[in-house]
């Protein structure tokens, strides 16, 4: 009797963690439908892009949608981490296209470069506050948000370096240092060129590379890494 009790109890707990488990995969799933949604808007709206927008898009009330992301803040913050994770990728990538030092560097550049190109109103979602915010949106600032997307971005980068790079005893913190400079240098500049485009990407990719060639230049690969 106890046994079948005890049997039981274990079916009971494996039925409920099989629907836990379903209800959660049906969320993460409904979660992708609803960033998809998002991202389809932003490309057509840029900063603009409101929450009834989306909800729209969606085939959904804004409720439901403040039910998955809580505000605009909180489907900004997913929508940058799902952009930031694709672009950290495609660098890594880049990284060890070659095993040349330089092409390595030029093809970083022009990875981030042509990421910003190709999806300009995402671009300026993630990076610019609009300049007339909708009426109910008004608490909402893009701009205060970019800080953490850049230092994630720098500390990513640091970290490839390190591994790669032998920069001495206090190579850990030079890394960080080069790395948010790097980032810096690519958003500021990208910014400018994206708004205005006063030359070819292929020009502000050799031009930035050879601002940063210095340094890079002369430092040593780490021993047994795939290098920078």
């Amino acid at each position: 009797m106890e046994t079948t009790t005890t049997q039981q109890g274990d079916q009971q707990r494996s039925a409920e963690q099989q629907r836990s488990a379903e209800q959660q995969r049906s969320a993460g799933l409904r979660r992708r439908e609803l960033l998809e949604a998002a991202d389809r808007v932003v490309l057509r709206d840029g900063p603009q892009a409101s929450m009834n927008a989306i909800a729209a898009e969606a085939g959904i009330t804004k409720p439901i949608l403040y039910r998955h992301f809580g505000d605009k803040s909180g489907l900004y913050r997913a929508l940058a981490k799902r952009h930031t994770d694709g672009l950290l990728a495609a660098l890594r990538t880049a990284i060890d296209a070659s095993s040349d030092r330089r092409e390595r560097v030029e093809h970083t550049l022009d990875t981030y470069l042509a990421a910003i190109e190709a999806r300009p109103q995402v671009y300026r979602f993630l990076m610019h506050p609009a300049e007339e915010p909708h009426q109910s949106e008004q608490g909402f600032d893009v701009g205060r948000h970019t800080a953490p997307l850049l230092r994630r971005l720098g500390e990513e980068l640091g970290a490839v370096i390190a591994e790669r790079v032998d920069l001495g005893p206090a190579g850990d913190e030079l890394a960080r240092i080069w790395a948010h400079g790097i980032v810096g240098m690519m958003h500021g500049a990208g910014d400018w060129w994206l708004g205005e485009r006063p030359c070819s990407r292929e020009q502000l990719v050799r031009s930035l590379a050879d601002l940063l060639w210095g340094g890079l230049s002369v430092a040593e690969d780490r021993p047994g890494s795939p290098g920078f």
